[in-house]
């Protein structure tokens, strides 16, 4: 049978291969172009991020997309490693995946203010935290300085205040009401003050009660001066002797000068601190060359006493020096001294045996005992002379502390008379001693508590006596004496309140603030700490046991703590450093349940006061159906913690 299909369709096929042949290929050629493609712009990409400096990046390429991912230092980088690969191809290809670094903590700028305080107002200058306020700031130094013109150049930040700044903040604020004209810079760590004070003594009293009230790890810097004092006569007194080289006054017109006689007496054999005054009155701007002079003379000799009082120069020497010596000591001194200087030079002669059957020679003695009486026994011209004496000792140690047991004798030396006041005028410095006047010496020894006593006392003998007397001055400082160095502490300003208290507590009459008479002893001995203490901040508490309203409880607390201030402020002492504050039932001590507890809880208490602590406490809300209600609470007693 014969095959009738076409024979066309088997001639088909080998088509077929060839168009499915070339599809393959098309789309081999496709792979591989978008190969080439994704090559190319992986290098050129990567290749002009690297030479940007941007080689945290990571590059992926996927047909034309080109996604960037990284993480960029900050935002301006990323966009800079964007624009980058922007420049090689197209930005729509570009997907950005890149993250920025998490911001670092800013750091909180450095916090600080200078106040500068003067006669026309006070100025404030600085960068202070916005939760401080300005505002704030300002109006707290404007009710310090008592409503002063207060020029504001205060800036502020938004940050937290750092650690430290309002305890410095408030103590530097604070400071300006003892300071008249003075710079205080403030920063969370540390006070600086700089400040110009009335005398030595307000200087003095400034940089002990900033000390004290300087809050705990505040680092306190004081640059505290005084007007130099007026010395009159202006006086140094150097002297060798047994017991060494020192200065019984010692007086310079400059630092300069000042360090050169200190290491003039240094070299004649000076050992120690000395206190050498800055004053003014200086008869001459050489004194430190006639002093340095005069110094060097005392040395050459071995021993002897150099005075200068004013323009006069007084050389002392002593008794069996060789008067060649002397005489070539002397002389070179007074050709070394400055012009206005003038020398007397005198070398006492050795004692000479006293005539058989000769009177004893004239003596003046005085005793000062520890409670200041004042004994004075020996021998005065006349009567007008033993009456000068008197009056002179009773102006100044008081008429019912003198005790005068002298005796009369025409023969005393000339000028008797004079010699023996400028002996008790000087003595007035000591809290207790002794002095002898004869004709020849005069002699001082004993306690003070006066920094200064002895150079004081040589510049009333020097500027008394007739040029080239002897005298000598044995004084010793006791700090213990010494009643700015003898003020307590604010701790121990309340220890001694409390002992005062606990010997006698401090009553009230039942439902009153009238002090019962009992306690009036308690409260004078209060009083008399406090005048010692008047530096101190200090708050009277008063307290009530839980009987009563709430209210009520505080008012009369309240009361009660205004009336002992009240009575403080009656004996004459300065409250300035008080403050009256009632606690009412707040903070029971003892069981309100017991009647001892409660009498526990009635009190009155003194403890320092916090400077960051509020002024006024926080009165309960009062109740209105008991508003009108009397107080019930029967207290007998309140006592002093």
């Amino acid at each position: 049978m014969t095959d009738k299909r076409p024979k066309l369709r088997t001639r088909a096929i080998p088509h077929m291969v060839a168009i499915c042949i070339a599809a393959a290929g098309c789309v081999g050629v496709a792979f591989w172009a978008r190969s080439l493609i994704e090559a190319e712009a992986l290098t050129d990409v990567s290749l002009v991020l690297s030479q940007s400096g941007h080689d945290w990046t990571e590059v992926d390429v996927d047909g034309l997309q080109v996604t960037l991912a990284g993480i960029a230092p900050d935002e301006a980088t990323r966009f800079a490693a964007l624009s980058s690969a922007g420049s090689v191809v197209d930005a729509s290809r570009l997907i950005d995946r890149m993250q920025v670094a998490a911001a670092a903590a800013i750091r909180p700028p450095d916090f600080s203010i200078e106040v500068l305080k003067n006669d026309d107002g006070i100025s404030l200058i600085g960068l202070v935290p916005l939760e401080s306020s300005p505002e704030t700031i300002v109006e707290r130094v404007r009710a310090m300085g008592g409503g002063a013109n207060v020029a504001d150049l205060l800036e502020s930040a938004d940050f937290a205040p750092p650690p430290g700044w309002e305890e410095a903040l408030s103590f530097g604020i604070e400071a300006l009401d003892n300071l008249p004209r003075s710079k205080v810079s403030i920063t969370p760590a540390s006070v600086a003050i700089t400040a110009v004070a009335r005398t030595p003594e307000d200087k003095t009293n400034l940089e002990r009660q900033l000390n004290r009230e300087a809050p705990a790890g505040l680092d306190l810097v004081l640059h505290i001066s005084a007007p130099r004092p007026v010395v009159a006569p202006y006086t140094l007194r150097f002297l060798i002797d047994e017991a060494g080289a020192r200065f019984d006054a010692c007086t310079a017109n400059s630092e300069e000068g000042r360090n050169a006689i200190l290491a003039a007496a240094a070299e004649a054999g000076l050992t120690g601190t000395v206190d050498c005054v800055l004053g003014l009155g200086t008869p001459s701007t050489r004194w430190s060359e006639a002093a340095v002079a005069g110094i060097r003379a005392v040395q050459t000799l071995g021993s002897g006493t150099l005075t200068i009082s004013n323009a006069d120069v007084s050389l002392v020497g002593t008794q069996g020096t060789p008067q060649s010596e002397f005489d070539d000591a002397a002389a070179d001194l007074d050709a070394a001294l400055p012009p206005v200087f003038s020398l007397s030079a005198f070398l006492p002669e050795p004692p000479e045996q006293q005539a058989e059957g000769a009177s004893a020679p004239a003596e003046f003695s005085a005793t000062l005992s520890p409670e200041g009486q004042l004994q004075m026994r020996g021998r005065l011209a006349d009567d007008q002379s033993r009456a000068s004496v008197q009056n002179f000792a009773a102006a100044r140690f008081g008429a019912s502390k003198v005790q005068l047991a002298t005796r009369i004798d025409d023969d005393v030396p000339a000028g008797w008379p004079n010699r023996v006041l400028a002996a008790l005028d000087a003595f007035r410095y000591l809290h207790n001693g002794t002095l002898t006047v004869t004709e020849k010496t005069l002699r001082i020894s004993g306690k003070t508590g006066r920094t200064n006593a002895q150079a004081d006392m040589a510049r009333i003998l020097s500027d008394r006596l007739p040029e080239g007397a002897t005298y000598s001055l044995d004084v010793a400082y006791s700090e213990e004496l010494d009643p700015l160095a003898a003020l307590p502490t604010p701790e121990e300003c309340i220890q001694m309140i409390q002992a005062a208290g606990n010997k006698r507590k401090i009553t009230f009459e039942p439902s009153s603030s009238e002090i019962d008479r009992d306690a009036v002893a308690t409260v004078d001995a209060i009083a008399d700490i406090l005048r010692d203490c008047r530096d101190t901040p200090i708050e009277i508490g008063g307290f009530t046991d839980s009987q009563g309203r709430e209210t009520m409880n505080q008012q009369l607390s309240q009361a009660r703590a205004d009336a002992v201030l009240n009575a403080i402020m009656a004996r004459r002492v300065l409250t300035s450093n008080l403050r009256a504050r009632g606690y009412g039932e707040d903070q029971p001590i003892a069981d309100n349940d017991t009647e001892a507890g409660r009498e526990a809880n009635r009190r009155i208490e003194f403890r320092l006061i916090d400077p960051n602590e509020p002024d006024e406490p926080e009165i309960p809300a009062e109740d209105s159906a008991g508003a009108d209600e009397a107080e019930t609470t029967d207290e007998a007693e309140e006592t002093t913690e």
